[in-house]
């Protein structure tokens, strides 16, 4: 069966063939309900609009593409120190930086240039739209676009997901070990420096990542005999500024101090840091901090930061080795992969 193409979306949608060519490339341009009418139309059919002359001459592109939320963090990204070299400072590399330089790479190797779609400020629709039409296969992190509209693509491109429970069993699947990460980390809080009293500050309940990793926290908890909450003490969104303002909530909160703070990430956890020092509590002596990713941040943060670290760039390098793969290999099997993680032990939990 042959793919759908932009006349049969303007048969079926009643509109004319250039308003189709509107509603993906210009779609304000579009009246509200029939830009919904056509992208209906378009998902019932599984249509996905072409890329380039090349694209349509070869049906390849030579272009990867990559899909995730914007997770800026404006501390991180505009640094105190606004000039060029000050952006580019590998100690402001985050997240999705590393698996973004890790797909670079892997890309290059391969022959392959990486385009990128890190906003979701069009919404769900204009991100499928700008990129999926423009290349061979694409990564996407977990969240980022609506399973239904994942399954249209997939019939014409590969895809891998980054992260997140395995939604859609035939697509090759990429994550790390979030939840072992977490609870090999809490246990060394636990029985290697005896603390007993500890908080969760966790990313969005719709993030994947942050709910595997509250899970490991509990697991820890129960196996080493300690009460185990049924939510996270605190909830933020992975910035500096959210784990800084859960630290400052969860302080005025409680009772007293408690003797750790477990963050989901490495970012939150520097805000955490930076509460602390502003309240004059010290760390690790009045209470540990510890963080999860192993950004470069943590290395030069005072105190040093101890965190699980995940291979942030091997993830990158393995989404596009998986999708070179499905190209030279369109029927093969689906492949899950799972990742590890190691802890890297630093000052803030009172390690030397």
């Amino acid at each position: 069966m042959s793919a759908p193409t932009v006349y049969d979306v303007a048969e079926r949608a009643q509109v004319s063939i250039a308003t189709v060519s509107r509603v993906y490339r210009n779609p304000d341009t579009v009246r509200a309900t029939t830009r919904e009418r056509v992208l209906a139309v378009a998902r019932e059919l599984g249509y996905v609009p072409s890329g380039n002359a090349r694209g349509l001459a070869s049906r390849t592109t030579g272009v990867l593409g990559l899909c995730f939320p914007d997770y800026a963090d404006p501390e991180v990204d505009n640094p105190e120190d606004s000039s060029d070299d000050a952006a580019d400072d590998p100690e402001h590399m985050l997240y999705a930086d590393e698996i973004t330089r890790g797909m670079e790479r892997a890309a290059r190797r391969h022959g392959y240039a990486l385009l990128i779609a890190a906003s979701l400020a069009g919404g769900p629709e204009s991100l499928v739209a700008k990129v999926a039409g423009r290349v061979d296969g694409f990564a996407v992190l977990a969240r980022t676009v609506p399973t239904e509209d994942l399954e249209i693509i997939s019939r014409r491109l590969p895809i891998v997901m980054i992260a997140g429970p395995r939604e859609i069993d035939h697509l090759d699947h990429l994550q790390v070990a979030n939840d072992d990460g977490e609870y090999e980390l809490t246990r060394h809080l636990i029985a290697d420096h005896g603390l007993t009293r500890l908080a969760y500050i966790s990313g969005g309940e719709d993030s994947p990542d942050a709910t595997a990793r509250f899970a490991g926290f509990q697991r820890a908890l129960a196996d080493s005999g300690l009460p185990v909450p049924g939510e996270p003490d605190i909830r933020g969104n992975f910035t500096q500024a959210d784990g800084r303002a859960a630290a400052q909530r969860l302080l005025d909160a409680a009772g007293a101090v408690p003797q750790a703070l477990v963050c989901a990430n490495d970012q939150m956890a520097v805000g955490a840091l930076q509460t602390m020092e502003r309240r004059g509590i010290r760390v690790p002596q009045d209470v540990a901090v510890v963080g999860f990713d192993g950004i470069p941040l943590g290395r030069v943060v005072r105190p040093s930061l101890t965190t699980v670290s995940q291979p942030m760039r091997r993830l990158g390098e393995t989404a596009v080795d998986l999708l070179v793969e499905r190209l030279r290999d369109p029927d093969r099997e689906p492949r899950s992969v799972l990742l590890p993680v190691s802890q890297t032990r630093r000052h803030s939990c009172g390690c030397p």
